[in-house]
């Protein structure tokens, strides 16, 4: 047994709408707060081009969409959402957005962020990954770094009493083959993944959530886990180097 003190973490999912971090880091999330962690998610858009339904009201969707979230992140344990509110569907790592994203990442001082991957455009054969997503990751790393431990950069966020914030740890969620460098056991919060999904109804149809359970299974293969997600992390400072 290791002498070393339990110190929870400070992890912070970003993504671009409501029920995309239940499908990229559900199982994990859960985990970690199992496990004491602190979790939160940043949604950085409004969710409101979630529907195709010519008489849908678009500004009720997004009130709907972020109570779905809200019921999503408490299934899991997820201490906190927030949204930025940005447009969906024509998202862009504007400098704004980046600036968004390090104020908060230097307000919150996560050790671990975790978002999706920007140079992903193509998943298999049979799916585009969604440009917005890959904006949100790419204002994400951006904000991770350069941005958060930078002083010269945005020094507005100084003025705000914001001092610059080393993230320790990037995992970055991503289909494609050969990029998995570590493999989370969700064996025990699988279904918790499973019941967060479905909190969004407006989006998902999870039905008994078997093709779930047959994706988390075949992600676990690589690892020998019966319930898998993955990631390729990337180790940004060691605890040794980093004063904050």
């Amino acid at each position: 047994m290791s002498d070393t003190p339990f110190s929870p973490l400070r992890i912070l999912g970003i993504f671009a709408h409501p029920d995309d971090p239940e499908f990229s880091m559900g199982g994990s999330a859960a985990r970690w707060a199992d496990e004491g962690h602190e979790v939160y998610y940043c949604i950085v858009t409004d969710g409101s081009a979630g529907s195709n339904d010519p008489h849908q009201d678009l500004r009720a969707l997004v009130r709907i969409r972020e109570e779905e979230q809200r019921a999503a992140a408490r299934v899991l344990g997820v201490r906190d959402v927030f949204f930025l509110g940005y447009k969906d569907g024509v998202l862009e790592p504007t400098l704004e957005l980046r600036r968004e994203l390090t104020r908060l990442i230097r307000r919150l001082k996560p050790d671990r962020v975790v978002c999706g991957d920007p140079t992903a455009f193509f998943y298999g054969d049979e799916y585009v990954n969604h440009a917005d997503h890959r904006a949100a990751a790419e204002a994400a790393v951006a904000a991770v770094f350069p941005s958060a431990p930078t002083r010269p950069i945005f020094p507005e966020l100084l003025a705000e009493g914001l001092e610059p914030h080393q993230v320790k740890e990037l995992y970055i969620t991503s289909d494609q083959a050969g990029l998995y460098t570590t493999y989370v056991d969700i064996s025990m919060t699988i279904e918790r993944k499973i019941e967060a999904l479905r909190c969004h109804a407006s989006q998902v149809q999870v039905g008994d959530g078997q093709w779930l359970r047959d994706w988390a299974a075949e992600t676990g293969k690589a690892a020998g886990l019966a319930y898998a997600e993955a990631f390729r992390v990337m180790r940004l400072a060691r605890e040794h180097q980093d004063g904050s």
